[in-house]
């Protein structure tokens, strides 16, 4: 019997982490200080802030998920899905309005009624709209080295943006208040309305149907092997180009279901919020883990909370400590976007992602 040579023991200073390393987990230790401070000196008001940031991380999931979806079928980054978050978003608007005759602060069962069918409409105009987009702009180039689809779908971004600012102009569309603000509890000074409730009731069914859909589904297994292997799926009797139009159809149904909450919750939309929101987005897919859903989950409810954080808590003072306030609205995309470099210089493959081996 052959025996392996035993291999003398790795020295311990092998392990040394190396000086990126070092300064991330020094700067994730001062974010987390910083917050645990503001916890202690106003935790009332950063409990509530924390919920804003959970509801609008809600919404950041949906695209979040249409962008990871993509990718992890064809890796292919598809600028335009936050575009079609925003033509769902207008869609919404008019729907609502126009064909169910909501008014603001219009109350009943009617409004429930109008809200799903709202919701359904935009759902399947954004999913057909995003297959429509995969067979024209995406499919013919599907042969060509990256660089070519990429640009196409920067193209496309540009193109539905222009779309939107012939459609509705360049100005802030109004959108239907029907959300009720009443809160559903207020509890040690900590309060929570329906209008936010309701975004996160909305959008954690959407999520366990898609998590469900993908792992569980026959169509979902089909979409795995297609992100695995394309010719190997096809030689095992798989419609490849049924299943990834399948998968920019699932994708653009989550763009239009965000469209809508992000239109009934902040009650405003304009043509250029699907590119800045769509970035914000791309950057919690990055987070999470691009191509891992649960990471696109993930990396959207801090991005939520990030933004939550930034923008809601302010300088205070605990056990002596000035704890200093956080810069400010101005400053929210310029650090989603520093987040976004940090991951790719310390942890590119996310939160949840693995690193895999270029070209595997």
């Amino acid at each position: 019997m052959v025996t392996e040579a035993r291999r003398p023991p790795v020295p311990l200073l092998a392990y040394r982490p190396s000086l990126t390393a070092i300064f991330g987990l020094a700067l994730v230790g001062i974010v987390l200080v910083w917050l645990v401070l503001q916890l202690l000196a106003e935790p009332a008001d950063f409990v509530e802030i924390s919920l804003i940031g959970v509801t609008t991380g809600a919404i950041y999931a949906l695209v979040a998920l249409g962008y990871t979806l993509v990718y992890g079928i064809l890796e292919l980054i598809n600028f335009a899905h936050g575009d079609v978050f925003m033509l769902g978003g207008m869609l919404s608007a008019t729907v609502a309005a126009s064909w169910f005759g909501l008014e603001s602060g219009q109350t009943g069962t009617v409004v429930w009624f109008s809200i799903i069918g709202t919701l359904l409409i935009s759902m399947a105009f954004c999913g057909v709209l995003n297959a429509s987009i995969e067979r024209v702009a995406y499919r013919p180039l599907r042969g060509a080295p990256r660089l070519a689809p990429l640009i196409t779908a920067i193209g496309m971004s540009f193109i539905l943006q222009n779309v939107a600012l012939a459609w509705k102009g360049p100005n802030f569309i109004e959108v239907v208040d029907v959300l009720p603000h009443s809160n559903v509890f207020d509890i040690a000074g900590v309060s929570y309305a329906w209008n936010k409730l309701i975004v996160v009731l909305i959008t954690v069914p959407v999520l366990i149907l898609l998590l469900w859909l993908v792992e569980q589904s026959r169509q979902g297994k089909a979409m795995r092997a297609t992100a695995q292997d394309m010719d190997a799926s096809a030689m095992m009797g798989i419609n490849v180009n049924r299943t990834i139009s399948f998968t920019f159809l699932i994708a653009g149904a989550l763009a239009g279901a965000a469209g809508l909450l992000y239109a009934l919750y902040v009650t405003n939309i304009r043509y250029d919020q699907g590119f800045q929101l769509g970035l914000i987005a791309f950057t919690a897919a990055v987070l999470g883990g691009i191509g891992n859903l649960p990471g696109a989950v993930l990396g959207a409810l801090l991005i939520g909370l990030i933004q939550a954080y930034n923008e809601g808590l302010s300088k205070s003072e605990v056990f002596g400590i000035t704890v200093p306030a956080p810069p400010g609205g101005a400053w929210t995309q310029s650090i989603v976007f520093t987040i976004l470099i940090l991951i790719l210089v310390f942890r590119p493959e996310g939160l949840l992602g693995e690193r895999t081996p270029e070209g595997a």
